[in-house]
């Protein structure tokens, strides 16, 4: 559990730094809200969170991050590109879907195939890895598009925080 919560913070400090307060606390919030569906689909599940679960969801923590670096730097690239700030978010998140998509795709697939052949442990490990994954598309996707397209998304603003 410390591990977990130090690993978070480190992500969290990360984010900040790398994109600001803005752009990196709503990848926080993506991220406390992943934790908390994770969470919440084990506890349907009837899981017990071990200590390869314990791995599953800091993999997971990586990945939604990754998810979230993929998008940002998509939308600095259409910046740095002379986009004006809407097409850059929207542009930013349809572009770095397919990647996203792929990555996660992959992961899901290898977590069925350790879910089916594996057994205690690396059961414990695919489940949570799985619906971590499921819950970090569904956050850096669509949460994070919307509290983005929220707070900019209606504004006529020449630059942009990130």
């Amino acid at each position: 559990a410390l591990s977990t919560a130090v690993g978070f913070a480190i992500i969290v400090l990360f984010m900040i730094l790398a994109y600001g307060l803005l752009f990196g606390g709503v990848s926080v919030v993506g991220l406390v809200l992943n934790g908390v569906l994770i969470v919440a689909a084990m506890s349907l599940t009837q899981a017990t969170l071990t200590l390869p679960g314990i791995a599953g969801l800091i993999l997971t923590f990586a990945v939604a991050v990754d998810a979230n670096v993929l998008i940002y730097e998509r939308i600095r690239e259409e910046i740095r590109n002379g986009r004006g700030v809407q097409q850059a978010i929207h542009l930013g998140f349809d572009r770095a879907f397919s990647t996203i998509a792929d990555s996660n795709v992959t992961s899901l697939i290898t977590c069925v195939i350790l879910f089916g052949i594996g057994t205690g442990a690396i059961k414990g490990f695919a489940l949570t890895l799985g619906i971590g994954l499921t819950a970090s598309m569904f956050t850096a996707i669509t949460v994070s598009r919307a509290i983005i397209n929220l707070a900019w998304g209606g504004r006529r603003i020449d630059k942009l925080p990130i």
